[in-house]
């Protein structure tokens, strides 16, 4: 915001300024959009901002030998910046910031739940186990929605329902109750959902299931969270193939019952065939092709973006077994998912109508129905749960309250002893 469409004068000024002011450091937040490789732009090689990005050139290579003055820069976008900018002598130390990790997002949840009364049930490094990918300030969002759960429903404790929700607004979008769905269309749905649910807990190397709805969320008319108990940074073979199998469930269960398979298992379709495509062109799990490569992504910076396409290097006979490999892949996941629903379609039907008589199943109540228990023994054990709960959350509003007590108590304390320090009648001034 300090160099675009100000000029070269205010670099100059700025590392005026932290020459007269070191020992300091000069921060330079964004730089891509300063530093952008020159004549990727639409303004040609003589814009103001190349003319920007040149001045901070040589104020950089002037400041080799000053003492006391740190120039540090940050961007999301380093493959755009300026091969200029980037050798030795200038930001030759690069240091790269990831995503946080599990216990990363755990000590975030920490640090924003400081002040934020808790319910006994919050269990961040759940939380944290079930948010892969979240950014710190995506967290933050998470924390402040459960709050505000909490606040509508006049709560001084935030509690695993709350985050829960706010998991969902945050990742799916808000909820869409006023959606109209015919009895058909939620019928089908239920046993979409209920196919993707039973696959995940049948398949050999499955992820958990957290818990699976049919409430309309953003475009989904609902959907099934899986839960990996931690993050994950490459995939087996197999792993692969079960979340191939995973994703072909509500297709097959809309087959399996009704004989009939609708549209909504287009997304699912479309990232199975990117998964298998990858098994074969670029993770080399192919059987007949062997650890080959046959694609990479490749893309010209243009306007600040960069235009990733496939390249093909291979003939047309070795696309069309790219194409037969594929489709062995895709068919071995669907029959072995299919098996999985044909031998347990009691099951199927069971988590389907609870599914329509609760709308949401959580993990714990997926696996009693694994287990046997029937839609009646679920929402007896529901029952009981939420009288547990309710006593639960009276005892930790009983406690936040003694303790808001004792502290008030200790604080008029406070306020009392420095009365007595500071008060009292004053011994009389000679003169």
């Amino acid at each position: 915001e300090m160099f675009v469409g100000v000029g070269a004068s205010r670099v100059r000024d700025l590392f005026e300024q932290g020459k007269k002011n070191a020992p300091c450091i000069i921060f330079i937040d964004e730089i891509d959009a300063v530093g952008r490789h020159r004549g990727a732009g639409m303004g040609g090689g003589h814009d103001e901002r190349e003319q920007t990005l040149d001045q901070l050139l040589v104020e950089m290579d002037g400041f080799e030998g000053a003492d006391g003055v740190i120039i540090i820069a940050a961007t999301n976008r380093p493959d755009i910046l300026d091969p200029a900018l980037l050798r030795p002598g200038r930001f030759d130390r690069r240091v790269m910031v990831p995503r946080p990790d599990i216990k990363g997002r755990e000590e975030i949840l920490k640090v924003h739940t400081r002040k934020t009364p808790l319910g006994q049930d919050v269990a961040l490094h759940h939380i944290a186990a079930g948010t892969p990918g979240f950014t710190g300030a995506e967290l933050e969002s998470l924390v402040n929605e459960a709050a505000l759960s909490a606040a509508r429903a006049d709560k001084n404790l935030l509690t695993m329902k709350d985050f829960e929700y706010a998991k969902d607004k945050v990742i799916m979008g808000g909820e869409r109750r006023s959606m109209v769905i015919n009895e058909k269309d939620k019928k089908i749905t239920a046993y979409h959902e209920a196919g993707h649910t039973l696959v995940a807990k049948l398949i050999p190397n499955g992820d958990p299931v957290n818990k699976v709805t049919i409430i309309p969320r953003g475009m989904a008319l609902g959907y099934t969270q899986i839960q990996p108990e931690e993050d994950r940074l490459n995939y087996s073979k197999s792993k692969a193939l079960a979340m191939l199998s995973y994703m072909f469930g509500g297709r097959i269960a809309e087959e399996l019952v009704f004989k009939d398979i609708t549209s909504g298992a287009s997304n699912d379709i479309e990232r199975a065939t990117d998964i298998a495509r990858r098994m074969v062109c670029e993770w080399g799990m192919s059987e007949k092709l062997g650890p080959v490569a046959y694609e990479k992504h490749e893309g010209p910076v243009f306007v600040g973006l960069q235009q990733s396409q496939h390249t093909h290097n291979f003939s047309d006979d070795i696309k069309r077994d790219i194409d037969i490999e594929m489709k062995k892949i895709i068919d071995k996941a669907y029959n072995d998912a299919k098996k999985s629903l044909e031998d347990n379609i009691d099951k199927l039907h069971t988590l389907s109508l609870a599914l329509l008589e609760l709308e949401t199943i959580e993990g714990k109540e997926i696996d009693l129905i694994m287990e046997g228990k029937t839609l009646e023994d679920l929402k007896s054990i529901r029952a009981k749960h939420a009288d547990l709960l309710a006593a639960e959350d009276k005892e930790s509003q009983r406690k936040l309250l003694e303790k808001e007590r004792i502290e008030k108590l200790k604080q008029e304390e406070d306020k009392k002893k420095k009365g007595s320090v500071g008060g009292g009648d004053s011994d009389p001034v000679v003169v």
